[in-house]
């Protein structure tokens, strides 16, 4: 999608700190963190939300699923991590190209109220 951000990048229009890349997907570190840690798992291919997997996408969200404790590990993560999907804009999606947070760290915020 030529006016994706994400898609940008991807193509290697608009630089980014990629940390991870293979053949179905890009890591890369938000440019706005939120937490010490926060990285952004993006597939290469343009999939707008969540919303809009089907069942082809099945082995692309296994990957990603599962190469977010990778991620972790190798960010010094080992006490802990949160993933978030944002989907759609009532669910705070900003950009419309799915991607999972990776965050952690010293400062990362509670979720819940204690």
């Amino acid at each position: 999608m030529s006016d994706c951000i994400f898609c940008k990048i991807v193509a290697g229009d608009i630089p980014a700190d990629i940390v991870h890349e293979d053949d179905k997907v890009l890591v890369f570190k938000d440019i706005n963190p939120r937490t010490q840690v926060h990285l952004l798992t993006i597939p290469k291919q343009h999939i707008e939300s969540l919303a809009e997997i089907d069942d082809s996408h099945d082995q692309l969200m296994a990957h990603m699923i599962k190469l977010q404790q990778t991620l972790a590990k190798k960010q010094g993560l080992e006490s802990g991590f949160r993933t978030i999907i944002n989907t759609g804009k009532g669910g705070g999606q900003e950009v419309f190209h799915l991607h999972i947070h990776l965050l952690g760290g010293n400062n990362l915020p509670a979720f819940t109220k204690e």
